[in-house]
C-alpha cells in the first residue's frame, strides 16, 4: 500500500479487527452447525427463550436460510410450530449475510436519538413508490396490477419501524447508526456502530437464537428437487430433497411433509440461466452474487403453476469494487451505498464528477454506463466494466470507519494524501468541497453531503482521502413469484390470481414490491417484514393440521 501513514495504519488495524470480529462472530453463531447433517433437537420441553412445541404437527419447511427464511423460522417457532430449514449451500446465511448498508426503518427511536425528525411510514411509502417507477402504474404482463403492488409497499413501509425494533430488542442486533442512502428523502437506513456489517450481524444473531430452540432443525447442502403436490386438491404438501456429503456426493432422495415457505433468493447469479433468459443484454456484466442457478423453476413447475412478475427487472448496482489483484473477475465485492451516503463522491477516469451520488441506484448506474467503458482485450474481451473512482474525505471515512477498515484490509481501497492525487482529481475535490461549504451543489444537485468536512484549496493537501475503483454490477432481481399480503404464492385462474394452498414466499424470490428499482436498505427490510408474516401464516397451517 502506497502513501502509508499513521491514519492508514489506524484504518488497517480497524480492518483487521473487523475481519477478526466477523470470523469470531460466525464461529459463535455457527457453533454445532455440521454442514453434512441435520441438527436434531430431541428435547421438546420448554427452554429459556423457546416455546412449547406441538410434537404432533408437521413442521414448517423453510427453503433457504437468508434473512427471509430465518425471520420466517423465528415467527413459526414463536407460534409453537416446529421448523425444518433446508439450505442448499454448505453454510447458512444466503446473500443476506453479505448485506452491508443496513435496514430501513421509518420513525424509529434510533432516528429520534440522532435528531432525525419528520420521517414516517407515509414518507417512506412515497419514496418507495417513486423508486418503483412505471411498473407500479402498469399491469405488467397481465400479472399484477397497481392496487396489490401498493398494498405490498404499504406493508413494507408501515412495518419497517417494528422490524427494526424486533431485530434490536428481541434478536439483539446493534442498529444505532442511521444513514441516508440514494433515493431516500431522509436518513432511515440502520446499521451497527461497530462490529460485523449489518447483514452478518443480523444473520448471526438469528442463527444463534434459532439453533438454541428445540423445535428447530437445519439441514445444509440440501438441494430441493421438487415440491410435492396433492393430486386431489392441488395444494403443496411438502418437498423432496437430497443432501450432499463433504465430497459433494448426493445421497438418496428424502421427502418431508408440511407447509412450505420459499425463501431461496433471486437469480442475479444465474448468469447462464434465468438472467440470460430474461436479460440477455446483461451478458458479461460482473455480479455481487455467487454463481448458482435460480430456484424459480420449482414454483413454475406445472404441478404448482405459480405466476411470476417483473422477471426482466434486474438491479444494476453502481458500485462493485474492482479488485486490483484481479480487475476483470466476474465476482465483485459490493462497495456499500453507505460510503456515498456518508459523503463519498464518484469520479470519472479523467477525474471529474458526473452524477449526483445520492441518486437512486438505477440513475447512478445509468450515468456510469454512459461513460466510455474499460478497454478489455484478449480472453477478457467479453467483460463489460467501467473504471470509476470512489473517493471519501476524512469525515466520510470516519463515519464509515468499520466498512472502510475492512475494505482497506481487503486491498479494495487505500488512503492517499490529497497532494498525491492527479491534478484533475484535486480540482474536482476542491470544487466539491467548496460546494459542501456553501451548502449547494449547483452542478449536479446533491442536497445531502453526509459527513464530508474536507475544506477546499491548499488547506487540504496534507489530508488523506480514501479511494477505490468501482464498476456497475448485477446485484438484485426485483422480479419473482407473485404473492399477496399474506405472502401466499399466487397462480393464475382465468383472469384472476389465486393462492396456491400450502406454500408461501418471502424475500428476493418474490416480485411486485420494488418495480423498476429497489431502494438501498429495503432488501433486508422486505426479508424481515414478509418473512415474519410467512412464518406466522405457515405456522397456523401447521398447527391446524391442514
Amino acid at each position: 500500500m502506497r502513501h502509508c501513514s499513521r491514519s492508514s495504519l489506524v484504518y488497517f488495524v480497524i480492518g483487521v479487527a473487523a475481519a477478526i470480529s466477523c470470523m469470531i462472530y460466525f464461529r459463535r453463531a455457527h457453533t454445532n452447525l455440521d454442514p453434512k447433517i441435520d441438527i436434531i433437537k430431541t428435547n421438546t420441553t420448554t427452554t429459556t427463550g423457546a416455546l412449547n412445541i406441538n410434537t404432533m404437527s408437521k413442521p414448517v419447511i423453510t427453503v433457504g436460510s437468508g434473512l427471509a427464511g430465518l425471520s420466517a423460522a423465528y415467527e413459526a417457532l414463536k407460534a409453537g410450530a416446529k421448523v425444518h430449514m433446508l439450505e442448499r449451500a454448505p453454510k447458512p446465511g444466503g446473500n443476506s449475510i453479505k448485506a452491508s448498508s443496513g435496514i430501513n426503518g421509518a420513525g424509529t427511536r434510533f432516528q429520534k436519538d440522532k435528531d432525525i425528525t419528520g420521517d414516517s411510514s407515509a414518507k417512506f411509502f412515497e419514496d418507495s413508490t417513486k423508486s418503483a417507477g412505471t411498473r407500479l402504474l402498469s399491469q405488467t404482463g397481465g400479472v399484477l396490477s397497481e392496487e396489490p403492488r401498493r398494498e405490498l409497499i404499504e406493508i413494507l413501509a408501515a412495518q419497517s419501524a417494528d422490524a427494526v425494533n424486533w431485530l434490536a430488542d428481541d434478536v439483539g442486533v446493534d442498529l444505532r447508526t442511521v444513514a441516508q442512502l440514494g433515493g431516500h428523502s431522509i436518513a432511515r437506513t440502520h446499521r451497527g456502530a461497530s462490529g460485523p456489517p449489518p447483514g452478518a450481524a443480523i444473520v448471526g444473531a438469528l442463527l444463534k437464537k434459532l439453533t438454541a430452540d428445540p423445535g428447530f432443525t437445519l439441514t445444509t447442502s440440501a438441494n430441493v428437487e421438487a415440491l410435492t403436490v396433492s393430486s386431489e386438491t392441488g395444494a403443496v404438501t411438502g418437498v423432496r430433497y437430497t443432501v450432499a456429503d463433504a465430497d459433494g456426493k448426493t445421497g438418496e432422495t428424502q421427502e418431508i411433509s408440511g407447509p412450505v415457505i420459499f425463501a431461496t433468493g433471486g437469480f442475479a447469479g444465474d448468469a447462464h440461466g434465468l438472467l440470460a433468459k430474461h436479460r440477455p443484454d446483461l451478458a458479461g456484466m460482473p455480479s455481487t452474487n455467487d454463481a448458482r442457478p435460480g430456484s424459480h423453476g420449482l414454483l413454475a413447475d406445472a404441478a404448482v403453476g405459480a405466476a411470476f412478475v417483473d422477471m426482466d427487472s434486474v438491479q444494476i448496482h453502481p458500485t462493485g469494487f474492482v479488485d486490483p489483484k484481479d480487475p476483470v473477475a466476474g465476482y465483485k465485492f459490493l462497495a456499500a451505498e453507505a460510503l456515498r451516503g456518508e459523503g463519498g463522491i464518484l469520479l470519472t477516469s479523467e477525474g471529474g464528477r458526473f452524477v449526483n451520488e445520492m441518486e437512486r441506484r438505477d440513475v447512478a448506474s445509468a450515468a456510469i454506463m454512459a461513460l466510455p467503458p474499460r478497454s478489455v482485450q484478449g480472453e477478457d474481451a467479453s467483460v463489460r466494466q467501467w473504471d470509476v473512482t470512489l473517493l471519501l474525505d476524512p469525515g466520510a471515512s470516519e463515519a464509515a470507519g468499520s466498512h472502510l477498515g475492512f475494505y482497506i484490509f481487503k486491498g479494495l481501497m487505500q488512503k492517499v494524501k490529497v497532494k498525491d492525487l492527479p491534478p484533475d482529481v484535486i480540482a474536482a475535490v476542491d470544487k466539491y468541497a467548496a460546494a459542501v461549504a456553501a451548502g449547494r451543489d449547483d452542478e449536479f444537485g446533491r442536497k445531502t453531503f453526509g459527513h464530508w468536512r474536507l475544506p477546499s484549496g491548499e488547506a487540504n493537501r496534507e489530508e488523506e482521502v480514501a479511494i477505490g475503483t468501482v464498476t456497475p454490477v448485477t446485484h438484485f432481481t426485483m422480479g419473482g413469484v407473485a404473492f399477496n399480503a399474506k405472502t401466499q404464492v399466487l397462480k393464475r385462474k382465468g383472469d384472476a390470481l389465486v393462492p396456491v394452498d400450502g406454500v408461501w414466499a418471502a424475500g428476493e424470490i418474490t416480485g411486485g414490491i420494488h418495480g423498476d428499482n429497489r431502494l438501498g436498505g429495503s432488501s433486508l427490510l422486505e426479508c424481515a417484514v414478509f418473512g415474519r408474516i410467512a412464518g406466522s401464516e405457515a405456522a397456523k397451517s401447521s398447527l391446524s393440521g391442514a
